[in-house]
């Protein structure tokens, strides 16, 4: 068997290669051209390997733009690719934004808007509705950001402050149609979630949004506490949308069953937890360590060599300022807390977008020997763990995990290797 370090990392290049979008959009496109135009818009971490592949596969004539992360862009031929900042937005993703919905506006009947949908687009397509600026938005969403909230009740918040977002985009396009081609990054796979579902009906309602910033104490900026209390039922997003198709091309799900099945092909015995796992990163670790230790002292209910295997979204309530970390660091450092040294028990834990939170590193890696290592250096796990300071304390023991953006995003990656 391979070395336990280079199983993970190669797990983790599997589940990376199965979230592409390559060979996964030909199947729905079109078989006839549109009678006027073909507009490619889009939005996310994956906006940019989407668009190459769309110039690949589609047999006629489209134009259109993208956003993308800074530094998550790739060569296009004929759909402008921009990159702005995530995951607290900045003015050259408004200014995107913005072209973005001129550009749907400026679609007719006889056109044809294919929109590219992934995980960041939230962020990286940030148009405030009128009246609330853009500083207002990230007052808001550093808020959001810090208490822990998950990302669905962001994206509440975010669409009903927002000008193009919970389908005011494909609503700006009509009576044009509009394909939306998404990959998911978010739990359940919910249209109206992925990059805030900006061509997709939304269900929820201004009241939801209150609800969220009262249940997270989210002080709003005057402007926009203003506008929560003089909105109307015709300020609403809106809940039905007749000129939409759409189709989920890459889901975690599917990328997970095949990081399983190689991990079976390599001889571990795999129990995969499934894709959906939230809650504070913390005490998923605690979880995933009740789990790897009963697998270690009964075999069951697999067998050694396992692979424990998870996916969803963690999150990290913030308790002090100035502490590096990411869900992924903090959920293995918390991991490695818990299992106490545990021998012969190896984790790996990323997010697929290649970065951690905001830091340069997509995740780490903890061996048996990590608190030892960490001990031997005079660097405190528990010390770290309380500042939120996960990524200098993997940093300090040289356990970083540092990709190129993967330009893709499928959520959290985790994989615990028990011999």
């Amino acid at each position: 068997m391979r070395q336990p370090k280079e199983i993970l990392n190669q797990l983790l290049r599997v589940v990376l290669h199965a979230a592409m979008p390559e060979g996964k959009m030909e199947q729905f496109l079109p078989k006839t051209p549109p009678k006027g135009k073909t507009i490619v818009l889009g939005a996310g971490k994956a906006a940019a390997s989407m668009a190459a592949e769309l110039e690949r596969v589609y047999s006629f004539p489209i134009e259109g733009m993208v956003i993308t992360r800074y530094d998550h862009g790739m060569p296009t031929k004929h759909i402008k690719v921009i990159e702005a900042s995530h995951p607290i937005p900045d003015s050259k993703g408004q200014e995107a934004a913005k072209s973005l919905y001129e550009y749907a506006k400026s679609a007719t009947a006889d056109d044809l808007v294919i929109f590219l949908a992934s995980g960041g687009a939230s962020a990286l397509m940030s148009l405030p509705c009128e009246g609330i600026s853009l500083e207002d938005k990230k007052v808001i969403t550093k808020q959001l950001l810090a208490c822990g909230a998950p990302i669905d009740e962001m994206n509440v918040v975010r669409k009903h402050l927002s000008a193009i977002k919970g389908g005011r985009l494909a609503q700006a396009a009509a009576p044009a149609k509009v394909i939306t081609f998404a990959i998911s990054d978010v739990v359940g796979d919910d249209l109206s979630v992925i990059g805030s579902g900006a061509t997709v009906p939304d269900p929820s309602t201004f009241a939801d949004v209150r609800r969220i910033l009262k249940k997270y104490k989210i002080q709003l900026p005057e402007a926009a506490a203003n506008l929560l209390a003089t909105v109307t039922e015709k300020d609403e997003t809106p809940k039905a949308l007749s000129n939409i198709e759409s189709h989920l091309i890459v889901t975690p799900y599917e990328a997970f069953k095949a990081t399983e099945k190689a991990a079976q092909e390599m001889g571990l015995n795999v129990l995969f937890l499934g894709d959906s796992i939230t809650g504070e990163a913390r005490h998923v670790a605690a979880m995933h360590a009740g789990i790897v230790r009963h697998i270690k002292q009964n075999n069951e209910p697999i067998a050694k060599p396992a692979l424990l295997l998870s996916g969803g979204e963690t999150t990290v309530t913030i308790n002090s300022e100035g502490g590096r970390g990411g869900r992924n660091t903090e959920f293995l450092l918390s991991l490695a807390i818990e299992l106490n040294g545990l021998d012969n028990v190896y984790a790996i834990a990323c997010d697929t977008d290649g970065i951690d939170g905001s830091e340069d590193n997509a995740g780490a890696i903890i061996t048996p020997d990590t608190l030892t290592r960490a001990d031997q250096q005079g660097v405190s796990a528990a010390q770290y763990l309380a500042k939120n300071d996960a990524y200098s304390f993997f940093s300090e023991l040289g356990d970083l995990v540092i990709t190129t953006p993967s330009r893709t995003n499928i959520n959290d990656f985790r994989a615990i290797l028990i011999l």
